[in-house]
């Protein structure tokens, strides 16, 4: 059988949403290619993300991944010097347009940088309200209550893996497994798992992100728009399950060619490029290793993330 590349991605923003989600679209229909779209359903606040200026690690990840460009100066402004437009309800029409074209839709989250900023350490009763406000804007918008989940920033707390039990989702990719610096895999062996003593299977990411790549300086090179998907098709040249993460407002934008390039190889390599739900089946019936809620670093990333630490 071949393995499978699941494509999940991640949907932060209102122009993400309006621009960067068709083009992804599209692309993923040439190349006959699943995925999984999670949505940012509240308010656009990108702009209150400047307050992470101190977090460690956080000017260099700017300065290496052109946050400007990539994203505008007007979405940079929402939430700071412009109200953040409801993404759920002036994007509506976009979403459903992707879930009639075939694609899984899931939450990504509300307000995408309050929880990304927050929820590690809010109660349970916080945590909630924000769940339930991301479930009612899906019902909304696709007419049926959502399924599964990817968290903002890989960020999670009890409280909110314990809802996933609740509302009966039986699989999300809220984390990421543990990465050495060139993003191989610290141990080839992790793949999806559950949380110790909740159904709910985790999906965890284990290939990095562009963002994660772009300008450092690996194995004597310097990683750029010419050669990081080589790089990463190289991390996947040895076959085996993966999750990808990726971003509409970079791979369904400026980024899209690089994109293109990595589905092109993906397929070469001889990958089945999958939603999560297609995951789900395969790996449903297989006996799945539990994990306590473990946080970690990513290399080329800012801050602690949910993460899966097999040999914690």
């Amino acid at each position: 059988m071949a393995p499978l590349l699941v494509l999940k991605i991640d949907v932060d923003t209102y122009r993400g949403t309006r621009e960067g989600v068709p083009n992804l679209a599209r692309m993923l229909a040439r190349h006959g290619a699943g995925a999984t779209f999670l949505f940012s359903l509240g308010p656009d606040h990108t702009g209150r993300a400047m307050k992470r200026a101190l977090r460690p690690g956080f000017f260099s990840k700017v300065s290496r991944t052109s946050v400007v460009e990539h994203y505008g100066v007007k979405t940079l402004m929402y939430g700071v010097l412009l109200p953040g437009p409801d993404i759920g309800a002036r994007a509506a029409a976009e979403m459903r347009a992707v879930r009639d074209a075939g694609f899984e839709c899931g939450i990504h989250t509300w307000d995408h940088v309050l929880w990304q900023d927050a929820v590690r350490t809010r109660d349970a009763a916080w945590t909630l309200r924000m769940l339930e406000r991301s479930e009612r804007r899906y019902r909304e918008v696709f007419g049926q209550a959502p399924h599964t989940h990817g968290a903002a920033g890989w960020q999670m707390n009890e409280a909110a893996f314990a809802r996933h039990d609740d509302a009966g989702y039986r699989y999300a990719s809220d984390g990421r497994a543990l990465l050495n610096d060139d993003g191989s895999l610290r141990d080839p062996q992790a793949g999806p798992y559950r949380l110790t003593g909740l159904s709910c299977i985790q999906m965890p990411t284990t290939l990095p992100t562009l963002d994660e790549l772009l300008g450092r300086e690996i194995g004597g090179k310097v990683l750029d728009e010419d050669n990081i998907a080589d790089h990463l098709l190289a991390l996947t040249a040895q076959r085996r399950d993966h999750v990808y993460t990726l971003h509409a407002e970079l791979e369904g934008q400026k980024l899209a060619p690089i994109f293109d390039r990595l589905l092109s190889g993906w397929k070469a390599q001889g990958y089945r490029l999958v939603a999560m739900a297609d995951y789900h089946e395969k790996i449903k019936d297989v006996p799945l290793p539990q994990y306590p809620l473990q946080w970690g670093q990513v290399p080329g990333r800012s801050g602690e993330l949910i993460v899966l630490d097999t040999h914690r």
